[in-house]
């Protein structure tokens, strides 16, 4: 970064675009910016408004600290700790899934049946099964004030993180986490079953991107031999925990869609709903028994 007591916002943008430029950044202004962002609190248009603003030592050093770990491959989001999801800030940690826009298409498709069941009965139990940083639920309870859901992950680290996110987006009285394999520890029904369940076959994981291969968590990615051992679990097991003609909704493989489906029909399940994400890709089933 610039030295000496001169530099300024355009200064230390400047230099760290050229640093991530240099690294093969694929966004590096973008990057950039938001890592800065984050160490003197802009929006981006300030970045616009206040160019000639100045830039501490300590301020600079923390943000040629980020920019390095950002050139080293990790994750924009993971070096700032948290990511906006659905209109929530949420944080994240080491045993989380850093949450995916495509993930917000399962909350989208959800949603429907979410207010139908409220208009009916006054109020709808959601579970949200492997829910890492609480990111599905919490969205979900953000949009109707008479949801609540309980949040299963066997991780007692994502457990935390789905609490904390909770308290920090208010929704702590209507959410609560349990540590469980699955369905082990659950009980009591629920209107809707959600998951973004690991599904990657084993042998693709190592050939993933680094940013998620290197930072992701190895339990949120990987699906067993076929990319399809969670399914299995979820829909052998998800009609003892479901009221009458509830809803089970789950994120899936771009080429997992015959194959899921087939999973869940084998258990009395009918598809209800096959919704493809930003990319045109499918990714989000919904079934009913």
């Amino acid at each position: 970064m610039s030295t000496g007591g001169k530099a300024s916002i355009a200064s230390a943008l400047a230099a760290a675009r050229k640093r991530l430029q240099t690294a093969g950044i694929d966004d590096p202004l973008l990057d950039a910016r938001l890592l800065i962002a984050e160490v003197v609190g802009f929006s981006l248009t300030d970045f616009v408004m206040k160019p000639d603003r100045p830039v501490t030592a300590e301020e600079n050093a923390r943000i040629a600290a980020m920019i390095e770990r950002r050139a080293l491959g990790e994750p924009v989001h993971r070096i700032l700790g948290h990511r906006e999801f659905h209109g929530l800030d949420l944080l994240l940690s080491k045993e989380t899934l850093e949450p995916r826009p495509d993930t917000e298409v399962l909350v989208d498709t959800l949603l429907p049946a979410l207010k139908e069941t409220v208009s009916r009965t006054g109020s709808v139990r959601i579970l949200d099964l492997g829910t890492g940083t609480g990111a599905i639920c919490l969205a979900l309870l953000k949009e109707c004030t008479q949801a609540s859901g309980i949040g299963s992950d066997i991780s007692a680290d994502a457990l935390e993180t789905a609490a904390r996110n909770a308290a920090r987006n208010g929704l702590s009285s209507r959410f609560e986490t349990i540590r469980s394999d699955w369905f082990e520890k659950i009980s009591g029904r629920f209107d809707i079953i959600v998951s973004n369940p690991p599904y990657i076959r084993t042998d693709i994981v190592a050939t993933l991107d680094r940013e998620v291969r290197n930072h992701d968590p190895m339990a949120a990615l990987d699906g067993g031999q076929d990319g399809l051992a969670p399914y299995r679990l979820i829909a052998a097991d998800a009609g003892r925990f479901l009221v009458e003609n509830g809803i089970v909704g789950v994120e899936i493989g771009f080429d997992q869609r015959l194959d899921v489906s087939a999973i869940f029909a084998s258990h009395g399940f009918s598809l209800l709903d096959a919704v493809k994400d930003y990319g045109g890709n499918d990714r989000v089933l919904t079934f009913r028994r």
